[in-house]
């Protein structure tokens, strides 16, 4: 679980947008829940300034109701806190694990676990559309970040695979 802080342009409204002031972006926050393969689970657009673990609650109470068999979900510093995570194991059953990066750390380094929805986050940015937020509504920036994985998840589907086409070729040429 987390989320990307993205620019809004003058298309959104003022009362969908907000500052986000750890990242001084003035758009949206998009909060997504992927699998461990980095597929889009659910997601949730709101307002820059909504706290991730406000965003978290209702994103795991959704994921509670569709997918009561998941247990464990790993998240940033975000979404650390003993109240949140206390409300999580006691409402839910959903244990968090807070993946935090190491404290002599400088520049970029690989986290275990959370390096899964950091990338999936950058796959949404490969849609253009995606980069900065034109939406009016809410409804239509999330449209737009699904159609994404959508796009995503066909293309893995219809890949054809080297061992395949290695297998076809020989076959193909004896006849």
């Amino acid at each position: 679980m987390d989320s990307q802080s993205v620019k809004g342009a003058e298309t959104v409204s003022k009362a969908t947008r907000g500052y986000d002031a750890n990242k001084h972006i003035n758009g949206r926050k998009r909060h997504l829940l992927v699998d461990q393969d980095g597929l889009l689970v659910d997601l949730l657009v709101t307002p820059a300034d909504v706290q991730d673990r406000d965003a978290a609650r209702v994103l795991l109470t959704r994921l509670h109701a569709e997918h009561p068999e998941i247990v464990l979900v790993w998240a940033d510093n975000g979404y650390g806190g003993d109240e949140f995570s206390t409300w999580a194991q006691t409402t839910l059953g959903i244990t968090i694990k807070v993946v935090s990066r190491p404290k002599d750390a400088k520049g970029f380094v690989l986290l275990p676990k959370r390096w899964v929805v950091e990338r999936s986050n950058s796959w949404t940015m490969r849609a253009r559309r995606n980069a900065r937020d034109y939406e009016r509504l809410m409804s239509h920036a999330e449209a737009h970040v699904q159609w994404a994985f959508i796009t995503l998840m066909t293309r893995r589907l219809t890949r054809r695979s080297r061992r395949t086409d290695a297998v076809s070729t020989p076959l193909a040429a004896a006849a």
